[in-house]
């Protein structure tokens, strides 16, 4: 596997950051077209001296769906720090800030996917496009699955805090069509009751809206996982496989 590293300039956002594309090993080889995966706070994925607090163990990942004869391009656009609440939040929450997920998702959409699309041998369409987090980065990934329909086909959102904004989200999403794709959602029964409540009424609401458990909507609730990066690095390559394996 092949890691290139981007740095990108947002006008929407005025600022810019890394972003880490991941090639799969089969990418010099050939002249195949990938389906692209976009995940968010790009300095957890892999490298353990940019994470937080432990990676998500990507390359692990990756190799299992290779074994099984799945592969993508992964392009992960790492956070800014001090701005991650603000821009992964597309509510305003009185506590924490957010508001400013619109212009971040403008900038996923019209800048970073147009200079990834021409740079690499995607598949630029919906169906071959994921967006995946975990915490906030799910919350964002959930959002932009249901505002932007004709770029996103599938979402992953693991542990998302869809406390943020006053539970914003479930009024969102109920709110808008349910587009075509798979949504993948988990959550670690020792992340709390109210975690688990808010999880709970999003799958409800999902059902309501017409996604189908085990075709189109994956749930899992994993016993003792908590809100950190090593239980999401084990829950990662069933979201992915659930996802991408079409």
């Amino acid at each position: 596997m092949l890691k290139e590293t981007l740095t990108i300039w947002s006008p929407q956002l005025r600022n810019h950051r890394a972003i880490d594309v991941y090639l799969p090993a089969s990418y010099g080889s050939s002249r195949r077209r990938y389906p692209v995966l976009y995940l968010h706070d790009g300095q957890n994925l892999s490298d353990p001296a940019t994470a937080f607090a432990g990676t998500w163990e990507l390359e692990r990942a990756l190799g299992d769906l290779a074994a099984v004869g799945v592969e993508m391009i992964v392009v992960g656009v790492h956070n800014i720090g001090v701005g991650r609440l603000d821009e992964y939040g597309p509510f305003e929450e009185p506590r924490y800030g957010g508001g400013a997920g619109e212009r971040y998702l403008r900038y996923l959409t019209d800048t970073v996917k147009p200079r990834v699309d021409a740079r690499y041998r995607t598949r630029p369409d919906r169906r071959s496009t994921v967006i995946v987090g975990s915490s906030m980065g799910g919350l964002i990934s959930l959002y932009a699955f249901f505002a932007a329909p004709r770029v996103f086909g599938s979402v992953g959102a693991l542990s998302p805090s869809i406390w943020f904004g006053n539970r914003g989200l479930l009024d969102y999403v109920a709110g808008r069509a349910a587009p075509r794709g798979r949504i993948y959602l988990d959550v670690g029964t020792d992340e709390g009751a109210e975690t688990l409540r808010n999880a709970r009424a999003l799958v409800r609401l999902l059902r309501v809206k017409g996604y189908h458990p085990g075709r189109t909507l994956r749930y899992i609730e994993a016993t003792g996982h908590q809100h950190r990066e090593s239980d999401w690095a084990q829950r990662l390559p069933g979201a992915l496989s659930f996802l991408l394996r079409g």
